[in-house]
């Protein structure tokens, strides 16, 4: 697989049909306060170890009802469930994602600022920035973008581990975080006009799929 920028190295990928079968954004219930909660349980560990703990989750907790994660209007008691919780608790039932005390009490501080900040979920959808997640506690710059993109349907693409491997492995380096970001966004948006249309007009869409082909064909390449 060859290719100088990133609108040839989507088109590669798009070839594969990598995801076939997934939901339209690629992450799971994409558009609800879980992607929020599953972008910080995934730090350092595998997504495996994530599922593990959302359905303990849904399973246990007062987040649950009728068996699922999901309530009313759009998540927004969720984050009050969260907020309110004790460390130790949560911390219990997220034990398999890992650094589970820390992943805990950085949960509870975020759902508690998301309330004080933005009053509810939805708002928190419509108004939140970059600078805001950046400013809290343990969000890092995938953890962000992780947020924006699925959660909050934001246009902006996720760089991870992934999808610097797979560059690397091409001869592409990048100083930071920022400067892969806007390598991938600009081959994107300078070619936006042969893309609208399989992507529904939704810059946005064209990102999370586009990150989620470059997840699917690295773990099963």
């Amino acid at each position: 697989m060859e290719f100088s920028n990133s609108y040839e190295l989507l088109e590669e990928l798009r070839k594969k049909e990598l995801l076939k079968n997934k939901p339209k954004y690629w992450w799971p219930d994409a558009g609800t306060f879980e992607v929020v909660v599953g972008a910080v349980l995934t730090q350092n560990t595998k997504w495996e170890n994530v599922e593990k703990a959302l359905n303990q989750l849904k399973m246990k907790s007062e987040l649950c009802s009728s068996g699922r994660f999901s309530s009313g209007r759009d998540g927004e008691w969720r984050i009050e469930e969260v907020a309110s919780f004790e460390p130790s608790y949560l911390a219990e039932l997220i034990k398999s994602a890992g650094f589970y005390n820390q992943k805990a009490k950085r949960l509870i501080a975020l759902s508690r600022n998301i309330l004080r900040d933005f009053g509810d979920f939805e708002n928190f959808k419509e108004n939140v920035t970059r600078e805001w997640l950046l400013s809290q506690k343990g969000i890092g710059f995938e953890t962000a973008d992780s947020i924006l993109c699925y959660a909050c349907f934001k246009e902006t693409m996720v760089m991870d581990a992934y999808t610097k491997r797979l560059l690397k492995k091409k001869g592409f380096e990048f100083e930071s975080y920022d400067d892969m970001k806007e390598w991938f966004e600009r081959g994107v948006e300078e070619n936006w006009g042969k893309l609208a249309e399989i992507y529904e007009n939704d810059l946005n869409l064209c990102y999370a799929r586009f990150h989620g082909k470059i997840v699917e064909f690295m773990k099963n390449g």
